[in-house]
């Protein structure tokens, strides 16, 4: 089959066309690559360690924070099956108030619900709110980070997390005691007039690719209120 020329110039303005447009979009964007005038981060799409976004999110099988749920939250999301949400509460007694006090409180922030999934072979989502209501979404997030054990690798990068603005943290902690290593990933929001966190970490029995589906369902799924 033979092409003509007139159908050869056709192709080519066609090609002008789509090269102009391209360069006139990419003049209309901000320095981060985010068009001018949008203030929503881009999709993450960093596959691999540490960030791990080729994982997908769990399917839904219950929720955790809305009404009737064990832990009253100012966010609300959805879990696998098998995920079991319930209250965290401080121990009393002086010595459980100490021993408390170290799993509880980090950085500024106190845990308020623990989300078991390690009959899915999960392990643990915990919901954090930070002590200080003011503090915002990133200073929340940093000083919680720095409140763990040795840490080293500290990333962070902007989402979002259900319809709403986010940050989000993973780093790497070394215990003092065992020095095993682990890595974490959280988000932080905020709502209800404070920072929420909603933090998962690696374990002896569970790595990433067995807790990550449970904490992008979370962030996938979330809601204010």
């Amino acid at each position: 089959m033979t092409t003509g020329v007139g159908t050869v110039r056709r192709r080519a303005a066609v090609l002008v066309l789509a090269a102009l447009t391209a360069i006139v979009a990419t003049g209309c964007t901000g320095g981060d690559g985010t068009p001018a005038g949008d203030a929503s981060p881009p999709a993450p799409t960093s596959t691999g360690e540490p960030w791990y976004d080729e994982v997908n999110p769990a399917p839904a099988a219950g929720s955790v924070g809305g009404p009737g749920s064990p832990c009253p939250l100012p966010v609300s999301f959805s879990l696998p099956e098998q995920w079991t949400p319930k209250p965290i509460q401080v121990p009393e007694g002086e010595l459980a108030e100490v021993l408390g006090e170290a799993f509880t409180r980090r950085g500024g922030a106190t845990a308020r619900c623990e989300v078991d999934g390690r009959r899915a072979g999960g392990g643990f989502l915990r919901v954090w709110t930070a002590d200080d209501p003011a503090v915002e979404a990133r200073p929340a997030l940093e000083a919680f980070v720095a409140g763990e054990e040795k840490v080293s690798g500290q990333e962070f990068r902007s989402v979002r997390a259900g319809g709403v603005d986010a940050v989000e943290a993973t780093w790497v902690s070394t215990s003092e005691l065992t020095e095993d290593t682990n890595r974490s990933w959280a988000f932080a929001v905020r709502a209800g007039g404070r920072t929420v966190l909603v933090t998962v970490s690696e374990n002896l029995l569970a790595e990433a690719t067995d807790l990550l589906p449970g904490y992008r369902l979370a962030g996938r799924s979330l809601t204010v209120g």
